[in-house]
């Protein structure tokens, strides 16, 4: 996996000020995840078609 400084990560525009919320990036073949609060911390890798169904349910409401 490329390291930490070498990734571009992103969050949200909806998350709120109080750092609850997760960033991604995209890793050619791979999509990276981790807690905002914990940025050296491990990350989840989704294949992109894992990560598209995840964003489609949660914008779809599914985990509310």
């Amino acid at each position: 996996m490329e390291t930490q400084k070498a990734i571009t990560w992103h969050k949200s525009s909806r998350s709120g000020l109080n750092g609850n919320c997760v960033e991604f990036s995209q890793l050619g073949n791979a999509v990276a995840v981790r807690d905002s609060k914990n940025p050296t911390g491990p990350a989840l890798l989704f294949t992109p078609t894992e990560w598209k169904h995840f964003v489609d349910a949660a914008k779809h409401g599914k985990f509310d």
